[in-house]
């Protein structure tokens, strides 16, 4: 067994795997090979969003692949923009169209506010509207279960507070030097399942030189460290990459980080994304 083949198991009971393939900033017309590779690799989780601009090549990539469409876990999310329950069942339906899938494995919202107001204005009623028809498509068939993304708590108990459906998935910023040790806490107390993307910072750990150097320890790279210590945290990882041999190279994960270390990468604080800063989830707001 290899971390590809390991799972988590939602609250409905639907299995995830742990290790996943981010495709953000992966172009539609290079989103197929990148798919295509990552599965012929042993990948079986794939995460696109609306706002990606690649789920039809991603669709594209899954067919391509030649593997049975139930083995394979296709996550993706509904545009921080869309809070009206009409609009959101009408996206709900066009990812499936440009997917060219009958069923998502998951769909987020994917930010309790639009990207324009992150972290900005009250946007509660929009979506509990966005939420019901999550709801919807999942009593229907159309999603096998369902989530929300940047949700901070106080937007999860606006869920909580008014769902059928208890979201089985949070995504999250989460890496060394960025840990939301309560939030986590809360959504596993919850029954909610974190994912971590930006597991490796956007790029940026790799110019820790303390990371680095907890890295070459283990005699791992520093990638590698990085993805393993979100498992250790107990989330879903999503490092994203177009590139066949980091693919290869963040699935070689045999190794186990210390409770020592785990707390010092736990404790470690890196919140410069160097140009990556102007877009919403790293700014800082």
């Amino acid at each position: 067994m290899t971390i590809l083949t390991e799972t988590y198991t939602l609250s409905n009971g639907v299995e995830i795997p742990k290790l996943g393939l981010g495709t953000w900033f992966i172009d539609d017309d290079n989103a197929a090979d990148a798919v295509t590779a990552a599965i012929e690799i042993g990948y079986r989780n794939i995460d696109t969003a609306q706002a990606y601009g690649n789920e039809r090549g991603v669709g594209e990539g899954f067919r391509d692949s030649g593997i049975a469409r139930e083995d394979l876990f296709v996550s993706t999310k509904l545009a921080a923009e869309i809070k009206a329950y009409d609009r959101a069942t009408a996206a709900i339906d066009t990812s499936l169209a440009t997917l060219g899938l009958d069923h998502v494995d998951l769909m987020l919202i994917h930010s309790p506010q639009p990207w324009n107001d992150f972290r900005g204005g009250d946007y509660a009623e929009g979506n509990r509207e966005a939420w019901r028809a999550l709801e919807n498509a999942y009593q229907a068939g159309k999603l096998r279960s369902i989530g929300v993304s940047n949700f901070e708590q106080h937007d999860l108990d606006n869920i909580l507070a008014n769902c059928t459906t208890t979201p089985h998935v949070n995504q999250l910023l989460v890496h060394a030097g960025n840990t939301p040790t309560e939030l986590i806490a809360y959504c596993q107390d919850n029954g909610i399942l974190v994912e971590a993307y930006s597991p490796i910072a956007h790029g940026e750990i790799l110019n820790n030189p303390d990371v680095a150097a907890m890295a070459d320890r283990y005699g791992v790279s520093v990638p590698q460290l990085c993805i393993r210590y979100t498992l250790q945290l107990g989330t879903v990882s999503l490092p994203k990459t177009a590139n066949p041999d980091h693919m290869r190279s963040n699935a070689q994960l045999d190794f186990d980080i210390t409770d020592d270390d785990m707390d010092i990468l736990r404790n470690l604080r890196a919140r410069d994304y160097g140009e990556h800063s102007v877009f919403p989830v790293y700014s800082g707001k």
